[in-house]
């Protein structure tokens, strides 16, 4: 029997560019006395320049430091290093996954979708990108990999704020929002974020991703009319928000769809829709996620996607008062947006 959500090691995949801050957060996760076991696996050991006095014993591939945190290496296969640290005798708090600056995450994220062993033990808890203030504007003109980084994040830590003024940030976070939504952004200097804030973050408790749905989404729906196609022509897509004066960026290339209805959902055909959306449009589709009640059950069942990869799972009784909601978030690249919208409708009890 595969553990319970609760049972399964969380861990953290953290991806972001080179230069952006994501080994001053590693070494803070093993200098730092934090209490907490974690296993933080790197692509090169080298690179995160760890001060030797703080290592306790190291064999090829594996140091343990002071503060009881381990680093390993990934030198080769992800999953083979996984097992390894689910066989060693004292269990983690949480595992951290350092990508390399220039790639996608989504192979590291499926990683805990695809392998029947790493899923028994480990789950995917989020996905954390650190982006630099200062370049991000241009990295996303130039790097695909960079919006890809932005559009998988669960969490966004925008670090050196310090070092740009308050317009740019604003509007840093205008072009963020444009390709992610949803993320939970925490704006730092030099990485001095709490942890709490980055690991463990139940991410798949989706409550905290949905609850900050911005405003602007329900109203800018109709900005993909169908009169025009994705790249608008050279329309003016900053749209002005009343209030706050910010630009919203809408990403011509990134879309996110979210879909939500207060009444049940039929998993005979729910199910099935949307194994069959992740099957045929899955490549378009970098994240899925979604909180959903189904007729007949007083579980909610959570579910996460990556690409064509869903995991699901029930979650625990919807609470009394609740609000029974289906919520579901997509993020990728031109999404069939109104096929997906007319699934969706079709799998609710009428």
């Amino acid at each position: 029997m595969p553990e319970p959500s609760s049972q399964k090691i969380p861990v953290t995949v953290l991806t972001g560019y080179l230069g952006a801050g994501k080994t001053t957060l590693l070494n803070r996760i093993l200098s730092e006395n934090h209490g907490k076991k974690y296993a933080v696996i790197v692509n090169e050991f080298g690179e995160i320049g760890i001060d030797n006095d703080l290592i306790i014993g190291a064999d090829e591939e594996v140091f343990e430091m002071n503060n009881g945190c381990i680093c390993c290496t990934v030198r080769g296969d992800l999953v083979r290093i996984m097992d390894g640290l689910m066989k060693r005798k004292r269990k983690f708090d949480a595992i951290i996954v350092e990508t390399t600056g220039l790639a996608d995450p989504a192979p590291v994220a499926q990683t805990f979708f695809v392998d029947e062993d790493v899923q028994k033990n480990a789950r995917l808890d989020a996905v954390v990108t650190v982006a630099d203030a200062k370049w991000l504007s241009d990295r996303l003109k130039d790097a695909p990999e960079a919006k890809n980084q932005i559009a998988f994040a669960d969490v966004i830590v925008l670090n050196k704020t310090d070092l740009v003024s308050k317009p740019e940030l604003a509007e840093v976070e205008a072009r963020i929002r444009g390709i992610n939504p949803y993320a939970k952004l925490h704006r730092t200097e030099r990485c001095k974020v709490e942890l709490a804030d980055v690991l463990e973050r139940g991410a798949f408790d989706l409550d905290r991703i949905l609850d900050i749905e911005p405003d602007f989404l329900e109203a800018d729906d109709h900005d993909h009319d169908h009169d025009h196609d994705h790249h608008h022509h050279g329309h003016d897509h900053h749209h002005h928000d009343h209030g706050h004066g910010m630009k919203h960026y809408h990403d011509e290339e990134m879309q996110s769809l979210s879909l939500r209805t207060d009444k049940p959902l039929d998993p005979t055909k729910f199910m099935p829709w949307l194994q069959d959306l992740v099957a045929t449009e899955g490549q378009k589709i970098l994240r899925s996620k979604g909180i959903l009640a189904f007729a007949g059950d007083d579980d909610r069942y959570v579910l996460q996607g990556v690409h064509m990869m869903l995991e699901g799972d029930h979650q625990r009784k919807w609470k009394e008062g609740e609000p029974r909601e289906s919520r579901l978030v997509f993020i990728g690249r031109e999404l069939p947006e109104q096929a997906i919208r007319d699934g969706f409708e079709r799998c609710i009890v009428s």
